[in-house]
């Protein structure tokens, strides 16, 4: 009762929404809903495209509730460009409704895919479900500045522990197709073995987002040599420290991501 509730909605057309929003909701906003639904959908756009009304009282419990529009929704989902509403989705929720966007729908399966695709280059070469599912879940915390100022830093074992089935749910069907993975129902644990020769490393390399393999690449070629990705992306897959370099890559995302978020709460929280 006394958690807060994270709601995310994903609409097509963000200025009609807020102007609906503020006719029926006006207390929910700061200062900015003297702005209007256009400066309101403006401000939304930055960062990680996400607009937050925080602290609204519903039912009885304390609620939050954020608005991004469906296109940047599915831009982050398959590109990883901010991580920061696709890293929630990496986890365990509840899809309250949807409709038919097979869009969307592919690209939800497409960032789960992407998260295992890069749990297996930071993990070594066997682990245990729980290990690869709190790899998935630290993810969006990589890098993100809130981690050291004042959140908890345990957050990522309370998301995981209470919520082992929950992910194994989540992410059953994408271990079973993957031939690395061996997955024993019957014990209710999976056994990997990771390929982490270079040639392996590569395929999995060449796997990601495009937004983290150009943060790799831009952290791996020195200005001015102008490399093309693969070539840099097979030098990565020979380094013995590859999962670090997608580490680093990923803390790159999400670090400027969560900054920029974190700025614009001072203007939609008032």
């Amino acid at each position: 009762q006394n958690n807060m509730l994270d709601f995310v909605f994903a609409v097509d057309d963000s200025v009609t929404w807020h102007m609906m929003n503020l006719s029926k909701n006006r207390s929910h906003y700061s200062f900015l809903k003297f702005f209007g639904p256009k400066q309101i959908s403006n401000i939304q756009s930055y960062g990680a495209g996400i607009y937050y009304n925080t602290l609204v009282p519903c039912n009885g419990r304390m609620i939050k509730y954020g608005v991004i529009s469906t296109d940047t929704l599915i831009d982050d989902l398959l590109h990883w460009k901010t991580l920061y509403v696709a890293g929630r989705l990496q986890k365990p929720v509840k899809i309250l409704a949807q409709n038919e966007n097979s869009r969307l729908q592919a690209a939800l399966v497409g960032n789960l895919k992407s998260a295992v695709t890069a749990a297996f280059l930071m993990l070594p070469e066997s682990f245990s479900e729980e290990e690869l599912y709190m790899q998935i879940a630290g993810l969006s915390y990589s890098g993100d500045f809130r981690m050291i100022i004042g959140e908890d830093r345990s957050k990522v074992q309370n998301i995981v522990k209470p919520n082992v089935a929950h992910f194994q749910k989540l992410y059953s069907n994408i271990l079973q197709d993957c031939p690395q993975v061996v997955y024993k129902h019957h014990l209710g644990r999976l056994e990997a073995s990771i390929d982490k020769s270079p040639e392996g490393q590569f395929t999995q390399l060449m796997a990601l987002p495009r937004t983290l393999q150009q943060k790799i690449t831009s952290l791996v070629d020195p200005p001015g040599k102008n490399r093309d990705v693969e070539e840099i992306l097979m030098q990565v897959a020979h380094d013995p420290d590859c999962g670090f370099v997608v580490h680093q890559g990923i803390s790159g995302i999400v670090r400027s991501s969560s900054i920029v978020q974190s700025a614009k709460t001072i203007l939609t929280a008032g």
